[in-house]
């Protein structure tokens, strides 16, 4: 196990939830957006994630615990993916999108939603930037017990 394992995992945690925080903002900034470049309404997008290695927590502990090299793990971005909840039909026979009925085909982004993956991966994110800054300090005093 390498030194800097703890930052790397934690690094790849920033990267990840930098990707799902992108992805959030920008499907809040299409929130409105009844025609795309495909003609549609904007499809809310979605990360996937997978887990890095092929081990788990218990075979990591065993591992450290045992002394044996285990291979740290972390998180990547696998894809984004379109959800496939349907679009909303809003009565708003003024909007220049509405059909002959009055209903406009809105995107299936819901800002509430939206708000509370924000918080969540705010909160995910700071959870790195601590574990991160948790291993800078064990580091730093490993080094300072060798002065």
């Amino acid at each position: 196990m390498s030194f800097f394992d703890a930052i790397n995992v934690a690094a790849s945690g920033l990267t990840a939830e930098r990707v799902r925080m992108d992805v959030t903002a920008e499907n809040l900034a299409n929130a409105d957006t009844t025609q795309g470049a495909n003609g549609q309404p904007y499809q809310r997008q979605e990360v996937v994630l997978s887990q890095v290695g092929g081990s788990t927590f218990s075979s990591q502990l065993a591992g450290a615990m045992g002394g044996s090299t285990a291979t740290p793990g972390g998180v990547e971005v696998t894809g984004i993916v379109s959800d496939p909840t349907p679009d909303q039909m809003v009565y708003d026979p003024g909007n220049p999108s509405a059909n002959a009925q009055g209903y406009v085909q809105m995107p299936n982004v819901s800002p509430v939603t939206e708000m509370t993956d924000m918080i969540d991966e705010q909160n995910s994110y700071q959870a790195d930037v601590t574990a991160m800054q948790t291993a800078k300090s064990m580091y730093t005093s490993a080094l300072n017990l060798l002065k």
